[in-house]
């Protein structure tokens, strides 16, 4: 699915409903004003269930979006603004909830032209604040990424690669935008919000008040019980994400590198430091007069590369790390056995420094010389004392490692004992954490490092489990549905 064979879908679903709309109300005002409220309602309603079905992807993506803004206002005039960004970031999970069902509220409102006024500034505000995210996101491609969002003067010229946030997360998973179309999506969108504000007073009316009222909330009501379902006691209940259940990783793995190294450099765009001026030149020419090109002199902006055949995705930077910093990404998805992983984007616990006083012994080294040509060395005890160190130490929630304790090491006891393997992986741990949060959930399986992104990418729970075999994607549990057994084959 496009997003133009998606807007062509809604136009079509809002012409129709227009068109009966027209046919059975009486006194119906204004075909436009009408089919308008069609079109953006079921645009806000589809948009809002796809991101009602993965809450949580669209929390991720404020968070990046957070970080992003501390980042860009932290040096600037507007720095006092910064710290709120973190503060959201906190929340981001309420504030994904509270996002999607005003969407598809507003777009249930629209549909019925409920509380005219109030929908079409609250239409409008949505919109705007839809615009700037993904104004942002378009116009970072402008700006060197040693250079400050508001340092108009030092932006360049577009490069796709400079963009600070590469995917808006405007249909969640089910399709992937270029940051330049949800954009001019976006400001289109302006003309019909604009519209519905000055001209209120004309939207078409379905039903009574009251209906529409009991409508509004029950749509509430409901939508918010989704989104629970969706993150808080289940897994979503469509998968878009490249890990789903039936996905054989491996060969995805294995075709999305081949496509990325099979991709090659057309041109070389080039910027003159001193004059500005700027070169675009194709690769094999610019290999020829390379020479003509001094570094001191000319920078790279942008090497424009064919098209790769095969998008990437998250499959492509799996990567599992041991403590002792091998690799294993290609045991699991090689093992033709089952393999489970124990996915924890996040450990949830206080890490603080506590100073310690332990033994430290100082000793003197003597030579002693026996016979004509040996020596040997003596090691006394010089002086026994103390010194002061410094540790990391953690405080875990005590919920969190009940969970480990009474299902996912059950579970992971259970499927040992018919052979197979499994890997407990987690994001953002280094070797003190991870040997502090085994021993506190008295785990008999290994711990290994991952990137946090790839694990909330994979499951949508912290704790949850993978089931692979053969590097195929067998299943998968939230951690409040997982089960005590699992049969193997």
């Amino acid at each position: 699915m496009t997003i133009q064979i998606l807007m062509l879908y809604i136009a079509i679903a809002a012409a129709i409903l227009t068109a009966i709309i027209g046919y059975l109300k009486k006194g119906h005002k204004n075909w436009l004003m009408t089919f308008l409220q069609n079109f953006t309602g079921i645009l806000f309603i589809i948009s809002g269930l796809v991101k009602a079905i993965d809450p949580m992807g669209t929390a991720f993506k404020m968070e990046q979006y957070f970080s992003e803004f501390e980042y860009t206002f932290k040096e600037t005039a507007f720095s006092f603004l910064a710290p709120l960004f973190p503060f959201l970031s906190n929340i981001s999970l309420i504030f994904s909830v509270t996002m999607i069902v005003l969407e598809i509220v507003l777009g249930v409102m629209l549909l019925l032209g409920h509380r005219s006024k109030l929908t079409s500034w609250s239409f409008l505000l949505l919109v705007l604040f839809f615009t700037v995210l993904t104004g942002f996101t378009f116009l970072t491609g402008y700006v060197p990424n040693s250079v400050n969002f508001f340092d108009f003067a030092a932006w360049g010229p577009y490069t796709e690669t400079n963009m600070r946030v590469t995917d808006c997360g405007c249909f969640g998973d089910f399709i992937k935008l270029q940051p330049r179309i949800s954009f001019f999506k976006d400001l289109v969108l302006l003309v019909p919000a604009f519209y519905f504000v000055f001209r209120h007073k004309d939207k078409n009316q379905l039903f009574t008040p009251k209906v529409r009222a009991i409508t509004v909330w029950a749509s509430t009501a409901l939508l918010l019980l989704f989104c629970l379902n969706n993150f808080y006691w289940n897994l979503p209940v469509i998968d878009f994400r490249p890990f789903k259940v039936g996905t054989d990783l491996y060969q995805k793995k294995m075709a999305e590198e081949e496509a990325a190294a099979a991709v090659k450099i057309i041109s070389m765009k080039l910027k003159n430091k001193k004059t500005g001026e700027i070169a675009d030149l194709a690769y094999e020419v610019y290999m020829k007069e390379w020479a003509k090109y001094p570094k001191d002199e000319w920078e790279t902006i942008e090497q424009i590369k064919s098209k790769i055949a095969i998008e990437p995705t998250k499959v492509s930077e799996f990567s599992v790390m041991s403590p002792d910093g091998f690799d294993v990404a290609e045991d699991i998805l090689t093992d033709s056995g089952n393999v489970f992983l124990v996915v924890a984007y996040k450990l949830k616990g206080i890490a603080s420094t506590q100073d310690l006083m332990v033994p430290d012994t100082t000793w003197n080294m003597d030579t002693v010389t026996v016979g004509k040509d040996s020596i040997i060395i003596v090691k006394n005890i010089g002086q026994i004392g103390t010194r002061k160190e410094t540790k990391e130490v953690f405080a875990w929630d005590e919920g969190y490692v009940e969970d480990y304790k009474t299902r996912v090491n059950v579970l992971m006891e259970d499927v040992m004992k018919q052979g197979a393997k499994v890997y407990a992986m987690a994001g953002g741990a280094g070797e003190a954490k991870l040997a502090s949060f085994k021993s506190a959930i008295g785990s008999t399986y290994d711990w290994y490092e991952a990137d946090d992104i790839l694990l909330k990418t994979i499951i949508r729970s912290n704790p949850g489990v993978v089931q692979i075999k053969g590097g195929k994607v067998i299943n998968m549990w939230h951690i409040r549905h997982l089960p005590e057994s699992v049969p193997l084959n």
